[in-house]
């Protein structure tokens, strides 16, 4: 096993803001430490200096056993690069360094079969094999296996971009957890994994050995595998570390307390402090006076001067405070009825009645229809009226079918996309976007868009184009347009895919007091919580209700 030990890490942008300010903490022998917060605080960053990718202004870092690293692009690799080459990107340097040479060799051979050639190609090879290279061929081929369904020589010139985000995901990850490397780095392992895939993850990371530090938003997997969190805290002169000893389930009780005890130091400060102050002021008065009590005027004032040398007590580390304010509105009393409903090419007829108030958790595998059902109902349904507009100015995509879904009376559906896409916003900052306004969303001023951004955590932000964001600001950015827009039908696409904890629950909060009707398709365990339907998207090409969630399902198997 190994360890991490990050010793006063500091870390500046290019623009000379501190990011990371005094960040410590140990990742001890065998522990399964989560790293969390907000969107932009800095975890990846954190991570990125460990694996010396980047370098720290300050501080130190040691550990003991070899790194193994997933960065956060694993799971949307788009170039060329194939599966031999994601694979040796997690092995160890001896490993990387023998494969380099070996392709080296092996195009100076296709050129050249001379004496030299030759023996250069003959000592590669054999570097490949003392470093390692043969062994780590049979681990592939496991983690191919395992992870693909076919053996590593079928597949290793395949490219990577072919894989889903879930197959590049567990191929990387079952690399690294049987691999060689005692100490695990991990940046979001759990995104593109459906939820038969967390468990998984779940259970490889209680049962290891290996000393893992991981980033994560998804709640249900901090609450089961990790033994300690540290939290990156927001702070005016730099984001610094806070570490909980426990798990997820005690970790909000456990900040909440925090929280009070900061406030009741600097309470006590802050008395302690005009105690002092006053002293100094009777000292002053009655030395004026009486010559006697000048020395006690003097050390009053240096006992002031040190306290306040000494300072406050540590600053109340800023909460990111997202408050979302979704209102809805009053519609008929069934908010959607589907009859015989078919998604061409996808799943079986099915009927369907969802009433006015109702939470429905659309569920099922990957590729069965969850998102086109959505995208059908955002526009309106079969033959919608004009009332059934989406709200927004973003094209949807027609959904082949037969049947028929329907949209009650003064349904206005909202439209939350699960990719992002939004064409109209693209090269317009966030501003000009609030100012202008659609045909469903009034425009506003300077100072009203920047209160409303303020609310979402993006006042920081809102000069920026809505592509250059961040995952989560792009999610929190296209909720306050369902906010701002009326819409009383709620179609939310994995709404807390890119989502941090705290902008998770604010979600959560601001559905609650949503007056209308929310559907949404997601694989968050946690999340699924606040429903009261479940409407199940089966492996046998059904659509079921169910009692309780149900996450088991396969890949659709009925003929396409």
């Amino acid at each position: 096993m190994g360890h991490v030990d990050i010793a006063g890490v500091g870390f500046e942008l290019p623009d000379g803001r501190v990011l990371l300010d005094d960040i410590t903490f140990r990742v001890g022998d065998g522990a399964k430490v989560a790293l969390v917060g907000a969107n932009g605080s800095g975890k990846t960053t954190l991570v990125r200096i460990i694996a010396d990718d980047l370098k720290a202004h300050s501080g130190s870092i040691s550990r003991s056993g070899g790194l193994g690293v997933m960065r956060q692009f694993v799971g949307s690799v788009r170039d060329s690069s194939t599966v031999r080459d994601l694979l040796l990107s997690v092995a160890p340097p001896a490993v990387r360094e023998a494969a380099a040479k070996l392709d080296l060799a092996e195009l100076a051979m296709m050129e050249s079969d001379d004496e030299k050639t030759q023996l250069r190609y003959a000592q590669a090879i054999s570097d490949w094999g003392e470093a390692g290279g043969y062994d780590a061929e049979v681990l592939w081929d496991v983690c191919a296996t395992a992870a693909l369904g076919i053996p590593f020589d079928q597949c290793q010139w395949r490219e990577v971009k072919t894989l889903s985000g879930g197959e590049q995901k567990r191929l990387v990850l079952e690399a690294l957890l049987r691999g060689p490397d005692q100490v695990l780095l991990l940046d979001e392992p759990d995104n593109y994994l459906d939820v038969p895939g967390k468990r998984w993850l779940e259970d490889q990371l209680n049962a290891t050995q290996k000393t893992v530090l991981y980033i994560s938003h998804d709640r249900e997997l901090l609450a089961n595998t990790a033994t300690r969190i540290v939290t990156i805290e927001l702070g005016a002169a730099g984001n610094t570390a806070w570490v909980h000893g426990g798990g997820f389930r005690t970790y909000h009780a456990a900040r909440e307390h925090r929280f009070e005890r900061f406030e009741e130091l600097r309470r006590r400060w802050d008395e302690e402090h005009a105690k002092l102050k006053q002293l100094v002021l009777m000292y002053k008065v009655k030395a004026a006076y009486n010559d006697g009590l000048a020395s006690r005027y003097r050390a009053a004032q240096t006992r002031l001067r040190k306290f306040e040398e000494a300072g406050p007590p540590e600053a109340i580390p800023r909460e990111q405070k997202v408050s979302m304010r979704l209102t809805g509105g009053r519609t008929g009393k069934r908010a959607v009825v589907c009859t015989s409903l078919e998604l061409t090419g996808l799943m079986n007829p099915f009927d369907l009645e969802v009433w006015y108030g109702e939470r429905v958790a659309v569920l099922g595998s990957n590729g069965s229809g969850k998102s086109h059902f959505l995208r059908l109902l955002a526009n309106g349904g079969s033959d919608p009226d004009i009332e059934h507009q989406p709200v927004g100015e973003v094209e949807i995509p027609p959904v082949a079918h037969t049947g028929g879904a329907k949209l009650g009376a003064r349904v206005r559906p909202g439209w939350f996309a699960q990719t992002h896409e939004h064409p109209e916003l693209m090269g317009k900052t966030l501003l000009e976007i609030l100012h202008r306004g659609d045909d469903h969303r009034e425009g506003m001023g300077r100072e009203l868009a920047s209160r409303k951004l303020d609310r979402y955590e993006l006042a920081h932000a809102s000069e920026q184009t809505f592509e250059s964001l961040s995952g989560g600001q792009q999610a929190r950015f296209q909720i306050l347009l369902l906010e701002l827009s009326g819409a009383t039908l709620l179609l939310l696409d994995e709404p807390t895919d890119n989502l941090d904890v705290e902008s998770a629950e604010a979600l959560e909060e601001g559905l609650d007091a949503f007056d209308g009707t929310v559907l949404a398709v997601t694989h968050d365990r946690w999340f699924s919580r606040g429903f009261d339907r479940f409407l199940v998207f089966g492996s046998d090409g059904t659509v079921y209700e169910s009692p309780d969630p149900v996450w088991d399902e396969t890949r659709v198997v009925r003929p396409r």
